[in-house]
């Protein structure tokens, strides 16, 4: 087995992972924390040691090795660096971005390093952290490839300024594993003895952990948000009840050195360590060199975006009609030139346009427009819209289309051209206009209702199709004041829903930094809430094979009608997958081993034998599979013309791919744990063609 050196450069992830305060507390515990640090155990003064980032991408970090071909045999955690960009919240969902970015050769029987960069986002769309892995491989030296830069540390000549002392228990590693690292040799005495060591080793993260608390506590006491960087080298091994004794030497204002020693011996496990602390800088949300169109943007919100995407560096193309509130009229120049020179007084960049976005030439004409002036497009905010209010009965069908027309209907005509720009660029944000009316209901607005409705369902699946191409669709339902509603609010309350209270987060969810995709979010006055399709438990009725009686439907109406634990899903698939799973025959418990496949690789290497050719006539596809975890690795199976050839590592154009832990999948293959249940979990997630994944069950019967 060799280093794959192609693995150099290739983008990984995205990785995604759900925490919450319990999380933060295991953690917390893992690394020695307790009574004496209860904002770390507590949840309610709840702070997060800056450290546990690393606990959040272990499920990333596996694709370095899995990517790198490393021998697992030799592998150990060479250095760290986490640089902090902002505090790290309580809970959330992180995404996980990166690439292997070198390998170096330290020579024959010398071993490789194996460099890992990535980069933390979490669900609100700010930056947390950069991570910077050095795996260590004892085993793959002597490939012929660059030598490892040489970096020069030195220790201060004196005494250090602080010294903490901590034992961390014969039982560390249990517990600290259970935040995410359960490689086997911090617990499986053989696995321990196999690479070289007598017993389980404490994990060097766990004790980077106990550092960390320790740098905290002496420079930054009871603010560990202050923390900006924490970089070290792993040196030795550490056994579980060995004392540590961690030094720390004030070199400036805002950095200190350090290193960690086993005070039973007197070895350093931890040198070359660097912490560099206060506070982080505020980082202003910029829109250089990026271009904006806006429709409608000739008053209201619609101009107050257009001048704040401006003012933050956007080269904006402001459409507008110019046409009255009920959309009548041959339209102006007038209001999208007022906005553009407003835009101009202070030196940003714009061009007005007044195509209507009612036509399919319309929405062309105007991204035509952006592409003419500034050569691309990044961002698009669906804003244009008409009033033509009138009770449901007195409705004539003139007013209901013509609103369709220009809020659904013109939402999909300027997308459309945008989207394609966005695509080939592989970015893009765009921002829907909802409503109040839409989402819950207004007399006399069937009109307006539907459209606005209408354009939730439109962003539902353009968040599916621009997923792959960073492409982040959501939608906005606003409560402020504008031309539509001028003369239909009291003055004092057309004040306070000025558009500048919207603005903040429309401008968010235009911005590179913006990981949300698919949410609904309400704003007006100050005042800011996600909106969401939430679906119940449910229950079933009768045995699945047969229809139930009307009277069984009474029978366990409120059940039905329950929201109690209620779901939001992403995509359809979820919600079907969801409704197949719920009469699935429950997970086996028969674990023979005479019956079971053991192992990954075992699993690919049955595939053949268990391949269905009859079920494959006329089926072309290829499944690629990520397995992560210790047992883990890329296959991929390319089926065509009823033959079926299982290959390891990636395909260049997969149908379909599928990630899942090794243990998970061995499990799946098994039958311990049903696919639909997997896939509902989210232990198996499917990217690319998720339909054709389910071919896999009548082409191979394992």
């Amino acid at each position: 087995m060799a280093l794959n050196l192609d693995a150099v450069g290739k983008k990984l992830g995205p990785v995604t992972k759900d925490y919450n305060w319990k999380d933060v507390v295991l953690y917390a515990l893992g690394v020695g924390a307790g009574f004496s640090d209860l904002d770390y155990c507590y949840e309610k003064n709840l702070k997060v040691i800056p450290s546990f980032s690393i606990a959040t991408i272990f499920e990333f970090l596996s694709l370095y090795a899995a990517n790198s071909n490393i021998n697992l045999a030799g592998i150990l955690h060479g250095e760290q660096d986490l640089i902090f960009h902002q505090p790290i919240p309580i809970e959330g969902t992180l995404t996980t971005e990166g690439k292997i970015s070198h390998m170096y050769d330290k020579g024959e029987n010398k071993g490789a390093l194996v460099i890992g960069e990535s980069e933390t986002r979490h669900s609100n769309g700010k930056k947390l952290f950069t991570s910077i892995i050095t795996l260590f491989s004892r085993l793959d030296g002597g490939f012929g490839g660059e030598a490892a830069p040489k970096e020069k540390f030195e220790y201060p000549a004196r005494e250090p300024d602080f010294e903490i002392t901590e034992t961390p228990s014969l039982d560390q590693p249990l517990l600290y594993r259970l935040s995410g690292d359960v490689f086997a040799l911090h617990v499986d005495t053989e696995f321990a003895k196999m690479a070289g060591f007598e017993k389980p080793i404490m994990h060097g993260l766990c004790t980077y952990g106990y550092s960390c608390r320790a740098l905290v506590h002496s420079l930054v006491p009871g603010e560990p948000e202050k923390v900006r960087r924490l970089k070290c080298r792993f040196s030795r091994t550490l056994f579980p009840g060995d004392p540590i004794k961690i030094q720390i030497w004030k070199t400036q204002a805002n950095i200190a050195v350090w290193k960690t020693i086993n005070a039973k011996t007197g070895e350093t496990v931890i040198n070359n360590g660097i912490f560099e602390f206060g506070d982080i800088p505020k980082n202003e949300i910029r829109f250089n060199d990026q271009v904006a169109v806006i429709t409608g943007a000739g008053g209201g919100l619609g101009r107050i975006y257009a001048l704040e995407l401006a003012k933050r560096g956007a080269k904006v193309v402001v459409n507008d009609l110019g046409g009255s509130r009920d959309g009548s009229g041959t339209g102006s120049a007038t209001p999208a030139e007022k906005v553009v020179e407003e835009i101009k007084s202070f030196g940003g960049e714009a061009v007005a346009n007044y195509d209507n976005v009612a036509s399919p030439e319309g929405g062309e004409n105007i991204i035509k427009s952006a592409l003419e002036a500034f050569g691309t497009v990044d961002i698009l905010i669906n804003n244009a819209g008409i009033l033509r209010d009138k009770s449901f009965i007195k409705m004539e069908p003139e007013n209901w289309q013509t609103v369709i027309d220009v809020h659904l209907t013109g939402a999909f005509n300027v997308s459309k051209p945008a989207f394609k720009v966005m695509r080939e660029k592989g970015f893009g944000r765009i921002v829907m206009t909802t409503s109040a009316a839409g989402l819950y209901g207004n007399f006399g607005q069937t009109n307006y209702s539907s459209a606005k409705m209408g354009l939730i369902g439109l962003m539902n699946t353009l968040k599916l199709e621009g997923k792959k191409y960073n492409i982040k669709v959501n939608t906005v339902a606003p409560i402020a004041a504008s031309r539509l509603t001028k003369d239909i609010m009291p003055p004092e309350l057309f004040e306070k829903m000025k558009p500048e209270f919207v603005s903040p987060l429309v401008l968010f969810l235009c911005s590179s930094g913006c990981e949300a995709n698919g949410n609904i979010y309400n704003a007006g006055m100050g005042f800011f809430n996600r909106v969401s399709v939430v679906t119940g438990s449910g229950t079933t009725i009768g045995d699945g094979d047969n229809p139930p009686a009307i009277e069984d439907v009474v029978d366990n109406y409120d059940a039905i009608s329950s929201l109690n634990n209620g779901k939001v899903y992403f995509e359809l698939n979820e919600q079907v997958g969801d409704a197949m799973n719920a009469f699935s025959a429950p997970a086996q418990t028969d674990t023979a081993s005479d019956q079971k496949i053991a192992s990954a690789a075992a699993i690919f290497e049955a595939m053949p034998n268990a391949f269905n050719a009859e079920a494959a006539k006329d089926v072309d596809v290829i499944f690629q599979y990520h397995i992560s975890g210790d047992g883990g690795g890329d296959w991929n199976c390319v089926i065509k013309d009823g033959t079926c050839n299982i290959n390891s590592g990636n395909h260049e154009k997969p149908t379909c791919t599928l990630k899942m832990a090794d243990m998970d999948f061995v499990d799946m293959i098994n039958g311990v744990l049903p696919s639909m249940q997997a896939y509902t979990s989210g232990k198996l997630k499917i990217e690319g063609d998720i339909m054709k994944s389910q071919l896999i069950e009548k082409l191979f019967k394992l």
